[in-house]
């Protein structure tokens, strides 16, 4: 980066910091120390805790299921947790496996594992006991630390591995967070070499999930440029619905590190749990997959409406795709404040849709964030430029992940990462995602995008969920098949689906085979496992 770039940069971190009070006034004692930590620790999850500790001590850091702890307590308590980690042979480059709720456990070791600057692995709490055995066996973490309820699951995975239970509902006869942190030293740790690395698993929602591998933030660059668009503040109550293994609830996290918030964190969504939760602690920020708010919505506005969620300034949304009704009647309910991003597990973001830019165009991804470069190429690997035209979505940013554990290659195109998505971009300059690059079909010699279809029946207001996927056609080449889930009573049949479809999307589109289901298979993060579905 150039000279000029370079200050034009700090310039725009600096003032997107102050204005979302990471650099709120404060003793210039508080300041002295704050650079100090900074400088030593870097901007990591060992950093955020330990300043925030020294500069608000008694503020409560995490509200779970089981109560309150504060910023002292955390940053004391995992200094105590990373030693027990150590004497359990754990040092720089040892990975740590976690498989955890959300809860203050799963922070816990989040922060012990980064004062020791070990390779944090995030394991999916939907994962059957071969998946976790298989990605342990390929990543070989030194500790796997997980609840209690796991514990069969864990059963081959842990074999030959220290363990440690985070949650656990009564007395343990294994060893606990609990344990290590009672018999630990308390005191300041040295900073690690190396700060460490996250690997995030890919939803393998059409295949194995693969682990993609991200260094720590360098800087506080990649926090301001999300903060420039979606308005989070400092020290405010966040509520984070999403799965922490997940990179959405994780990503959520890390931020919470540089605003010092207090963390409002459930075992499992429940939709009136969350909206009590928004008025008990006036939650400023909800952080949430799209399919958690249909539940919250389905709860109908009685509901609803009988919780105070005025407190509510965001509702940052991402993990799957945004219908552009599920994001008008959300806006209804709450208030103009919901923010959609779209990213991937390798990509971090590459664009976020204001409440602005969903009125005005509902289904939009929205537009790239400062420091972040979004383009299309065609399948010959050109640029696409110019409005309308759908290409493969590329990406370039600070936080574009590392490589894959798996040694996958990367597929990349004048230094920008491709998504796996297509799209095209309108004449406001909005990006639109059609869908997955290998899900398009080609029918009767045109192409098909199965997420068109989707969107439009999911706005059927006798369709509950939707999914549409390719088959084999000895006729056409490939054909399209929904799976519709209804809503209660409704009367719709298959040739009321494919009359619909007809009346508002190209005949090509119209899908073929109908099947009515009573749900489809989701990802913890709401997306459909298609996979799954009955493709014969």
């Amino acid at each position: 980066m150039r000279p000029f770039a370079r200050l034009l940069n700090m310039l725009f971190t600096g003032w997107t910091l102050a204005r979302a009070g990471v650099l709120a006034p404060t003793r210039p004692d508080k300041i002295v120390r704050t650079l100090i930590l900074l400088k030593r620790w870097g901007p990591t999850p060992a950093s955020g805790y330990a300043i925030s500790a020294m500069r608000d001590p008694d503020r409560p850091a995490v509200h779970d299921d089981r109560g309150t702890v504060s910023f002292r307590e955390l940053h004391e308590e995992t200094n105590a947790f990373a030693r027990g980690l150590r004497e359990l042979g754990v040092g720089e480059g040892d990975g740590i496996a976690i498989l955890c709720r959300d809860h203050a456990g799963f922070v816990r070791s989040s922060v012990a594992a980064s004062k020791l600057g070990a390779p944090l692995l995030l394991l999916n709490t939907s994962f059957a006991g071969p998946q976790i055995a298989e990605v342990c066996e390929r990543e070989q973490p030194r500790v796997l630390i997980y609840d209690e309820e796991f514990i069969p699951l864990c059963a081959q995975a842990a074999a030959g591995r220290h363990t440690v239970i985070a949650w656990h509902d009564g007395p343990s006869s294994f060893t606990t967070i609990d344990d290590l942190v009672a018999t630990g030293d308390r005191s300041n740790l040295s900073p690690p070499r190396d700060r460490g690395r996250v690997v995030i698993l890919t939803s393998g929602t059409t295949g194995s999930p693969k682990g993609a591998s991200r260094h720590q933030p360098r800087s506080l660059d990649p926090a301001a440029a999300l903060f420039s668009r979606i308005p989070l503040r400092a020290r405010q109550p966040t509520l984070i619905a999403s799965p922490l293994f997940h990179s959405w609830g994780y990503g959520h996290f890390t931020l919470g590190l540089a605003l010092s918030s207090t963390l409002i964190l459930h075992r499992r969504f429940e939709p009136e749990q969350v909206l009590a939760s928004i008025e008990r602690h006036r939650v400023s920020a909800l952080v949430a997959v799209p399919l958690m708010l249909q539940r919250i919505l389905e709860l109908g506005p009685d509901t609803i409406h009988s919780y105070d969620t005025s407190s509510l300034r965001v509702i940052a949304v991402s993990g799957s795709s945004l219908p552009g009704e599920l994001a008008l009647r959300v806006m209804d309910a709450f208030g103009e404040v919901l923010y959609n991003l779209y990213g991937s597990t390798e990509v971090a973001w590459a664009s976020i849709a204001s409440p602005r830019q969903l009125r005005a165009a509902p289904g939009t991804a929205g537009t790239p964030p400062h420091g972040t470069r979004l383009r299309l190429f065609d399948e010959q690997d050109r640029e696409l430029r110019g409005p309308g035209r759908t290409g493969r979505i590329f990406v370039s940013n600070e936080m574009v992940m590392d490589g894959y554990t798996t040694g996958d290659g990367k597929t990349v195109l004048d230094g920008l990462f491709a998504t796996g998505d297509v799209g095209h971009i309108d004449e406001e300059g909005r990006l639109f995602v059609s869908g997955r690059d290998d899900e398009m079909i080609v029918s009767g010699g045109e192409n098909v995008f199965p997420r068109e279809v989707e969107d439009l029946l999911a706005d059927h207001p006798e369709v509950a969920d939707v999914a549409v996927v390719g088959v084999d056609d000895h006729e056409y080449g490939q054909r399209l098949r929904a799976f519709v889930v209804l809503e209660t009573d409704a009367n719709l049949d298959a040739d009321g689906v494919r009359a619909h479809v007809r009346e508002n999307l190209a005949r090509f589109k119209v899908p073929r085979d109908v099947l009515f289901v009573e749900e489809l298979p989701r990802t913890a993060t709401g997306k459909v496992v298609k996979r799954e579905l009955d493709h014969s």
